[in-house]
């Protein structure tokens, strides 16, 4: 019986460590073949291996996906180790959260240059390919800032609120190419980010209670949770579903009230 990504040929950004990482591990452990791309060439390194040892196929190069140059070239590659692409899951991306009059322009910049220019670099060099064989998937990997604002988190919010757009804009344009492209929007989730975030705190204990009381269950998401809805998005088994969106937050995004 074939596993439910068995052809499935997918590049992923940010793949080294969290969301990223628990999402490459489970499209393997599905049947497919993966290319990914990080900018810390070493961590990159050290956790492919380990896959590759465990024989899975998955190819990997240090990149900075704000290059648009650079990630052409590294679908290029991809292509020649593990065959032409039909899926990409842009995950790469990084947090700046500041106030609107306290942003500087050199935050304001890298918050676009890698969650939105950088996104659109990676659909842009994998779109030919996926509109060439009339069939394909892109799954950009958002946040619930991408439809809520939270105090003090800009420019994030509008980085991600911009990345929904294309998202939504690029499934209407290709739906006729067969080729699909949805977002999943996280809430919190047990990545290093939100650890760092936590001990930024004078109570990083304090802190971590606080969110986990703002959620309905108590707690939040791990990465392995976040990689089970990737597997369904980025699979063939919802084949109607293009130019959306799926919130994975545990229903913190509907509550009347918070605690």
């Amino acid at each position: 019986m074939a596993s439910r990504l068995t052809g499935k040929r997918i590049l992923i950004t940010g793949a080294a460590q969290g969301i990223g990482l628990a999402i490459t591990k489970a499209v393997l452990r599905e049947g497919a073949s993966v290319y990914l791309i990080d900018r810390d060439e070493v961590l990159l390194r050290q956790e492919a291996e380990k896959l590759r040892g465990e024989g899975y196929r998955a190819g990997y190069v240090g990149a900075d996906i704000t290059d648009a140059k650079s990630i052409a070239a590294v679908v290029e590659k991809a292509k020649s180790e593990i065959g032409q692409l039909n899926a990409l899951i842009n995950n790469a991306g990084v947090n700046v959260f500041s106030e609107p009059l306290e942003t500087t322009d050199e935050e304001w910049n890298r918050c676009f240059d890698v969650n939105l220019k950088g996104a659109w670099n990676c659909c842009r060099a994998v779109l030919p390919d996926l509109i060439d064989q009339r069939g394909g998937v892109i799954l950009n990997i958002a946040s619930t800032h991408a439809f809520t604002i939270i105090p003090h988190t800009f420019p994030y919010p509008l980085a991600k609120h911009a990345l929904l757009g294309m998202t939504k804009s690029l499934g209407l344009e290709y739906a006729q190419k067969n080729v699909r492209v949805n977002a999943l929007a996280p809430g919190y989730v047990a990545t290093q980010k939100v650890i760092d975030y936590w001990n930024s705190f004078p109570d990083p204990v304090a802190a971590e209670a606080q969110t986990m009381k703002l959620h309905p269950g108590g707690r939040i998401a791990t990465p392995e949770e976040i990689a089970l809805a990737a597997v369904f998005m980025i699979s063939d088994e919802c084949p109607f579903m293009n130019a959306t969106c799926l919130t994975i937050d545990g229903g913190l995004g509907v509550q009347q009230h918070q605690v």
